[in-house]
């Protein structure tokens, strides 16, 4: 049966809590999907997932200031606000915690990395891969993430693993941190040439979306090499960049231990096989865990 209430929107940090506090008067466990807005069918599914599991499920939508770095997309990125409420109505998510970044960070933005706490995940973690090229990425990540948790205060929270990175250093900061919270993570979601669905996407010109689905391509052929007996990391690397354009920036192809995110020199069970490239000056991130 087709939802057709419209999803409420709340803006206010007050407001929120009060909600949820009658959620858990009634004892209903609260599933919370964290996003930047902008959604398409990779969130649909984390949502569904919720639904499935969660009495109540709220989708937060705030395009976080403090991850983007000075030369990043933060004031390009879309913003489609009743757009993604319609998505949320459809698929029944009872609440939207769509806060302004002054409701989020009081104090200022300048006061960022001087007088407001930042969560600074442990370097192993964030000095590689995304954090490489995206100094304090993962600062504004973890705290964000936190200061939600801390805000919706949910039993189970969504995440997908196209962002593996991003998935296991929120996990590590949950055990860590001994949050009372189930973090679920959610299989990537792809479009029909294998391309992993993005709100950056939606940049990319026809040629480029159409160069775009080799990425996966490459991925799988690390795994056709692995389960052919090919496991040196170095090798399976190189003849899986073999598939991408001349003209594509790699700005990594790597292979890590999942647990460790120290380097892998063999392509072994529970390895993560991670790629990032720029197309047309379009960020794309990818990967796959053997």
């Amino acid at each position: 049966m087709k939802n057709t209430a419209t999803t409420q929107i709340i803006d206010n940090i007050t407001d929120i809590k009060e909600r949820i506090r009658e959620f858990k008067e009634k004892k209903l466990v609260i599933g919370l999907v964290p996003t930047m807005g902008a959604l398409h069918i990779g969130h649909e599914s984390l949502i569904q997932k919720a639904k499935e599991e969660c009495d109540m499920v709220i989708t937060s939508i705030f395009v976080n200031p403090t991850q983007f770095g000075p030369m990043e997309d933060f004031n390009k990125y879309p913003r489609q606000l009743e757009a993604d409420r319609e998505i949320c109505s459809k698929l029944g998510v009872d609440l939207i915690f769509a806060p302004s970044p002054e409701e989020m960070y009081p104090q200022g933005l300048y006061s960022i990395g001087i007088d407001f706490t930042m969560v600074v995940p442990p370097a192993v973690f964030q000095n590689t891969l995304c954090g490489i090229s995206r100094i304090g990425h993962f600062n504004g990540v973890a705290t964000v993430v936190l200061k939600l948790l801390n805000i919706i205060n949910p039993d189970k929270a969504y995440f997908g693993r196209k962002d593996a990175q991003q998935f296991v250093i929120i996990k590590k900061m949950v055990k860590d941190l001994n949050l009372p919270v189930q973090i679920i993570d959610c299989p990537i979601i792809r479009e029909s040439d294998g391309l992993a669905c993005s709100s950056r996407n939606k940049y990319l010109n026809e040629a480029a979306r159409k160069k775009a689905g080799c990425i996966y391509k490459s991925l799988q052929k690390v795994e056709e090499l692995y389960n052919t007996g090919i496991t040196q990391t170095q090798e399976v690397i190189a003849q899986s960049k073999e598939l991408l354009p001349t003209d594509m920036e790699v700005e990594y192809f790597e292979a890590l231990d999942m647990d460790t995110f120290l380097p892998a020199k063999e392509i072994s069970k529970n390895t993560l096989v991670a790629i990032a490239i720029k197309l047309d000056g379009v960020r794309l991130i990818d990967n796959l865990v053997i």
